[in-house]
C-alpha cells in the first residue's frame, strides 16, 4: 500500500504523524510525508521520505505562526471550543476557513504528487483541505489525522445546524462555500462532506476529550510521544536529588522560590531541543504547562501528574477539564497560579496514584502498529482507483 501523509506547514502538526508512519512504513507499505520545505528535514531525520510541498511566500502567515491571529494566542484569533456552548462559535468557523483558504496554493502541488504517486491512501491534517480534494482526484481512500481536538468537526456540524435550522431560507451565508469552491472548480468536482470531515478520522487523543460530531467515524490510535530525534544528555541518565519538574515557558516565573529548594526545574525552553519528551517525561515528578495538546497527551501517557495553566487557543481548556476529570493533576487560572499550586501536587499522593492509573488505562488503547490492518481495511473499501 502507498500512504501519503499531507501535513499542515508546523513542527507540532508534523511530530505527531511520525509514530504512525513508523508503524505503516514497518508494516512493508510505502510512506510519504508531502509537508512544507522548512520541515523536510524534520521529517528526514525521523527515517521518513518527505516531498516538499508549498515552496515561495505563498504560506509565510502559516509558517509564522506569530503573523497569524487565527492560530496563535491574538485576544480576538483563538479557534477553542470551550466546555460550554461556544457562542463565538460563529466568528471561530470562519476564521477556521480563512485557515482553509490560506493553503489554497497547495492544491496543485498536491494534486500532481497524488497522480505521479498514486498512493492507495492519503492521511491528512484536519487543515489541510487541499490534500482531501487531490485524493479525491486520485481515487485515494483519505482520512484525517488528528493532532488535538476536532474542533473542526464540532464547529462545522454546528453551523450546519444553523443553516438548516435558524435559517432555511438560505440566508446564513456559509462562509466554507467559497473556499471549497475555488478548491474544487478547476477540477469540476462536486462537493462532498468528506472532502472537509474525511472519509473517517484517526483520533489519537485520550478518550473522554471527543466533541459530539454525527456523522464522523472516529478511529482511536494511542498517543505515542514524539518531539525529534536527539541525543539524551547524561544529566538525564542520573536519578534526580529533589522532585524534577519540566515547565513550559511563561510558567516558570510563577513557580518562585519553590525551585531553589525543593525541586529540580527544568525549563522546557532550554531543554527541549536536547531531551526528546519520551526520555525526560518518565523521570518528572510533575509538568507545568498551557495544556498543549501535544505535552498533555505525552505527559498523560507517561503517568506524570500535570498543573495546567489554560492559554485557550485550541483544547487547552477541554485538557485542562479531562486531566481534574481523571484526578491527576490541577488545573489553575493564570491569577491563581504560584508555588502553592505546584507543592499541593507533589505533595498529595493522590494526584500521582490517579496519573498512573491514567497511564495505564491509555496503554491498553490500540497502538499505531495495531492501526495498521483497520488502515489497510478501511482503505480497501474506500479507494476509488
Amino acid at each position: 500500500m502507498r500512504v501519503l501523509f499531507a501535513v499542515f506547514p508546523v513542527a507540532d502538526h508534523a511530530f505527531p504523524v511520525v509514530p504512525l508512519a513508523w508503524a505503516l512504513q514497518n508494516a512493508g507499505h510505502e510512506v510519504r510525508i508531502a509537508t512544507h520545505p522548512d520541515l523536510v528535514g524534520a521529517v528526514t531525520g525521523a527515517g521518513l521520505a518527505a516531498v516538499p510541498v508549498g515552496r515561495g511566500e505563498d504560506l509565510a502567515a502559516l509558517t509564522d505562526l506569530s503573523r497569524n491571529p487565527a492560530l496563535s494566542g491574538h485576544p480576538g484569533g483563538g479557534l477553542d471550543v470551550g466546555p460550554g456552548d461556544c457562542p463565538d462559535w460563529g466568528a471561530k468557523w470562519f476564521r477556521t476557513t480563512r485557515v482553509f483558504a490560506a493553503q489554497r496554493p497547495l492544491l496543485e502541488e498536491l494534486t500532481g504528487v497524488v497522480v505521479r504517486r498514486r498512493p492507495d491512501l492519503v492521511l491528512w491534517d484536519p487543515f489541510c483541505l487541499p490534500a482531501a480534494v487531490a485524493a479525491r482526484v486520485g481515487g485515494a481512500a483519505h482520512a484525517r489525522l488528528l493532532w488535538g481536538r476536532d474542533n473542526i468537526a464540532w464547529l462545522r456540524g454546528r453551523s450546519a445546524r444553523y443553516r438548516d435550522r435558524a435559517a432555511p431560507g438560505g440566508g446564513w451565508p456559509e462562509p466554507l462555500e467559497e473556499t471549497m469552491q475555488q478548491l474544487l472548480e478547476p477540477y469540476g468536482l462536486p462537493y462532498e462532506e468528506e472532502l472537509v470531515l474525511g472519509q473517517w478520522t484517526v483520533d489519537p487523543m485520550p478518550p473522554g476529550m471527543r466533541l459530539p460530531a454525527p456523522g464522523v467515524r472516529y478511529e482511536n490510535v494511542r498517543w505515542v510521544p514524539y518531539s525529534g530525534g536527539v541525543s539524551v544528555p547524561e544529566w538525564l541518565h542520573r536519578r534526580p536529588l529533589r522532585p524534577r519538574v519540566w515547565a513550559t515557558p511563561g510558567t516558570t516565573g510563577m513557580i518562585g522560590s519553590l525551585a531553589e529548594s525543593e525541586i529540580e526545574l527544568v525549563s522546557a525552553g532550554d531543554s527541549e531541543p536536547q531531551v526528546p519528551l519520551a526520555h525526560l517525561l518518565p523521570s518528572c515528578s510533575a509538568v507545568v504547562h498551557h495544556g498543549g495538546a501535544e505535552l498533555f497527551a505525552s505527559a498523560a501517557a507517561a503517568g506524570v501528574p500535570q498543573l495546567i495553566v489554560p492559554k485557550p487557543t485550541w483544547d487547552e481548556e477541554a485538557s485542562a477539564a479531562q486531566l481534574v476529570r481523571k484526578g491527576a493533576g490541577i488545573a489553575v487560572s493564570g491569577g491563581e497560579f504560584g508555588p502553592d499550586s505546584l507543592r499541593t501536587l507533589l505533595q498529595e499522593p493522590s494526584f500521582h496514584e490517579r496519573a498512573t492509573a491514567w497511564r495505564d488505562e491509555l496503554a491498553r488503547l490500540p497502538g499505531p502498529a495495531e492501526l495498521v490492518p483497520v488502515l489497510e481495511r478501511l482503505t480497501s473499501h474506500h479507494q476509488r482507483i
